[in-house]
């Protein structure tokens, strides 16, 4: 990502309406669909800022891996301990079979080899652990946005569901989300796209703007893991080895 990007995130990740609805999204997906064993290892794949980091340690013991200096320093605080910065689809150091739960949360659009990005982090579950995949959706909503976050792609759930079964994983659980605004996103995508808009759309909005937003998105959290959505900003998925 552009280091701006990088520090806007540590600026609002605490606030920001799409970090808070997101986490509350990402929380009780995981608690209907991830089984949790006491004592559960827990690792998150490209942990920016460390803003999930408190929400995935309610789970289990969180270990995390961070390419950005600046960003990884930032996580190391949040977390009280070193973060790693072994890179996809390597990962040297990491064990193998290790980790009950695995979070990739907008990171596998930011690898040019999605499959063996995948692929790799199959390894390092335990024999009943879930990987954690968020992407963006929707190839036709491409915009500066993903120029700015050095996005390779946007996905569509057939194209997850084939890096998944290529990589030898499983789909248990698939879904959109970010789709009650899904039809604000799109109308500003669009209307990015015949202005030609060079921004990346990440801005915090006013607080009751944010306020409200945070709220309509945070209703997806009643439907996580139950009802799939059909249409959204984004998709989430949980995996597991064959």
């Amino acid at each position: 990502m552009d280091r701006a990007v990088f520090d806007r995130m540590a600026e609002q990740d605490a606030e920001h309406w799409w970090y808070v609805a997101r986490r509350r999204y990402l929380s009780a997906l995981i608690e209907r669909q991830v089984p949790m064993a006491p004592g559960a290892r827990v690792l998150e794949v490209g942990c920016g800022t460390g803003h999930n980091l408190e929400m995935l340690g309610r789970f289990g013991h969180v270990d995390a891996l961070e390419l950005d200096a600046p960003a990884r320093a930032i996580a190391e605080r949040r977390l009280g301990r070193p973060i790693g910065a072994a890179p996809l689809p390597q990962l040297p150091g990491v064990p193998d079979r290790a980790y009950q739960l695995i979070a990739l949360l907008d990171v596998l659009e930011h690898v040019e080899d999605g499959v063996g990005a995948l692929r790799a982090l199959r390894e390092k579950l335990a024999a009943d652990g879930r990987l954690l995949v968020a992407v963006p959706a929707n190839p036709w909503m491409w915009s500066a946005h993903d120029v700015h976050h050095h996005h390779h792609r946007r996905y569509t759930a057939g194209a997850l569901r084939r890096e998944a079964a290529e990589a030898g994983l499983t789909v248990d659980h698939l879904s959109h989300f970010n789709s009650l605004l899904f039809p604000v996103a799109a109308a500003a995508r669009i209307a990015g796209k015949i202005t030609n808009k060079q921004t990346a759309d990440d801005a915090m909005p006013s607080p009751p703007v944010n306020r409200l937003l945070a709220g309509i998105f945070g209703l997806e959290r009643f439907v996580a893991g139950r009802v799939p959505l059909p249409f959204g900003v984004s998709i989430a998925a949980v995996m597991r080895a064959r």
